[in-house]
């Protein structure tokens, strides 16, 4: 195969020793090798490797794709997993749609924490209009994100990828208990993990809760996925003079009250300094040039 000025050989002698052969004469190369990023130089005629392995599991960049972020948190609403033509809470095709998505990233050797909001199912700040206590409903949310979660779990893991729900309330028949040491241990092995049940808390959003994990996992970037590609200066469906924001700062965005996330997600990334990259879930392939730090959405962060 030819990639990039890159000519990789594969000869299979037996099958218990494949061989890989690379020789690259234009840029240096990283050859990830079962999950284990190598990197090859170039010299005068190239660089020839070989490598002998048991498994055998190869993906080529170069190094000027090298992603920038290790670890990440996407946060996801509700209403991504919703069939808005029938509003049937829950759309098989957007839960397959999402998990080859997140298959995507975790082939690029980025770990990958996710949480999702439970708006689909129920929402917490509706619920005064319902006949329903504040508090009450907020944990009704907590228990909607939950059923999400498990949902996305079962997507995930029919493409093949293992998945781990943690929950911040207790439920062990369903999922295990949010333990941070764990949740990094979990991203290490190369899962998936969801995070479920919001902070646990009422009167606080999953925006909120997906700065908290973030922060706890010590997330790289905070990704979130919308149906618009990224902050505007107004409602770009009801203004046309709306523009997109390239980047923007944590103040600027708390000052202009920006409904993308509420002020406490931003406050506490700003604490921590983790970049928020807003922009469009549904757009094809836009998860993947957002990791490769292509100038797609919205970033917010210091100055």
């Amino acid at each position: 195969y030819d990639f990039w000025g890159t000519s990789l050989k594969i000869e299979l002698e037996s099958a218990r020793k494949p061989q890989i052969h690379v020789t690259t004469s234009l840029s240096p190369t990283r050859v990830w090798v079962g999950g284990v990023a190598l990197l090859l130089c170039p010299c005068r005629g190239g660089v020839r490797f070989t490598l002998q392995l048991l498994r055998l599991s190869v993906g080529l960049w170069r190094m000027t794709d090298v992603i920038p972020f290790k670890r990440v948190l996407l946060k996801l609403s509700g209403e991504a997993l919703q069939n808005v033509e029938t509003g049937a809470s829950l759309d098989p095709r957007m839960l397959v749609n999402i998990a080859q998505q997140v298959k995507a990233v975790r082939e690029m050797g980025v770990e990958i924490a996710i949480v999702v909001g439970g708006g689909n199912i129920f929402r917490g700040l509706n619920s005064d209009n319902s006949g329903i206590s504040r508090t009450s409903g907020d944990h009704m949310g907590m228990l909607a994100t939950v059923i999400n979660s498990l949902a996305l779990q079962s997507a995930l893991e029919k493409t093949g990828v293992q998945t781990r729900v943690m929950t911040a309330i207790t439920m062990p028949s369903l999922a295990e208990p949010f333990i941070r040491r764990r949740a990094v241990r979990h991203l290490e092995k190369g899962r998936v993990v969801i995070f479920g049940a919001g902070t646990g808390n009422p009167y606080f959003t999953t925006d909120s809760a997906a700065a908290l994990r973030a922060s706890e996992i010590q997330a790289d970037a905070l990704i979130k996925g919308t149906k618009v590609d990224g902050i505007y200066t107004a409602d770009p469906k009801k203004d046309p003079t709306a523009s997109r924001y390239a980047t923007i700062t944590y103040d600027e965005a708390i000052q202009q009250q920006l409904k993308i996330m509420d002020a406490a997600a931003f406050s506490l990334c700003q604490e921590n300094n983790i970049p928020i990259i807003v922009f469009n879930f549904f757009k094809e392939n836009e998860i993947i040039r957002v990791l490769k730090g292509e100038s797609v959405g919205t970033i917010v962060r210091q100055k």
